[in-house]
């Protein structure tokens, strides 16, 4: 069941993303790089999916919240499930139309990201873990409406400001704390789970915490710190 899943979100976001040029076409400014146009608003519809639904899942269920290992609802392990789908194609569509040496950084982050999603959704354990991972995607929701935006040329606009004003909180909120949260996590309960879970879990979030923090400086210069603003439109995690 969770390979029908995975292949059926796989398949869903590679349909969404071929069809996007007739829901979104892109203005003149993004024609001469189409295809992260497309991929960058493929990846806006998988953060709004996905960090409501992760929200709605302890909703629904706050015993997972209690017991991150073992307790889980059909409705997050399926979520899991869709995420890992999502970054199997986003992987594959970054080898195909991206230079390695531009994409190496996230081709990196997803390998990490379905190693570890597919641990828990194979295993049925760690599901409420990955779920409260998920939530990053909020935060994720206003990155990629940054990059939208700055490939609009709508970079002086009250819009892009305010986006920016929602973006720099809810990564502190929902990507910092929750992965600063996490680590916590995995420390406090290191004799609950077995080494070699433990010791990828460790070495994925040591990676992701990394990342997040250089991510958060080019975003602090970009946006606050330089007087003459000129945001570098990286690919947002």
């Amino acid at each position: 069941m969770e390979l029908v899943i995975v292949g059926g979100s796989f398949t869903w976001f590679r349909l969404l993303n071929w069809k996007l040029d007739s829901l979104v076409p892109p203005p003149s400014s993004a024609q001469r790089n189409h295809w992260k146009w497309r991929n960058i608003w493929t990846s806006l519809v998988h953060s709004l999916l996905t960090g409501m639904w992760a929200l709605l899942g302890f909703y629904l269920h706050p015993e997972m919240a209690e017991d991150l290992i073992s307790t889980h609802s059909t409705f997050s392990h399926s979520l899991v499930a869709v995420s890992i789908g999502y970054f199997i194609h986003d992987f594959l569509d970054m080898l195909q139309n991206q230079k390695l040496h531009q994409s190496w950084e996230l081709l990196f982050h997803h390998t990490v990201v379905v190693t570890c999603f597919g641990i828990s959704v194979m295993l049925h354990r760690y599901v409420g873990f990955s779920v409260v991972a998920l939530l990053v995607e909020i935060n994720s929701i206003f990155l990629h409406l940054r990059q939208i935006l700055l490939m609009a040329n709508l970079l002086k606009t009250t819009f892009y400001r305010l986006n920016s004003l929602l973006n720099l909180g809810t990564y502190v909120i929902f990507r910092i704390s929750t992965l600063a949260w996490m680590t916590r996590w995995l420390v406090i309960n290191r004799d609950n789970i077995p080494l070699l879970t433990y010791t990828i879990g460790s070495v994925g979030m040591a990676i992701m915490t990394v990342m997040n923090i250089v991510l958060f400086y080019r975003l602090l210069r970009s946006d606050f710190l330089k007087s003459t603003r000129d945001p570098q439109c990286e690919k947002d995690k």
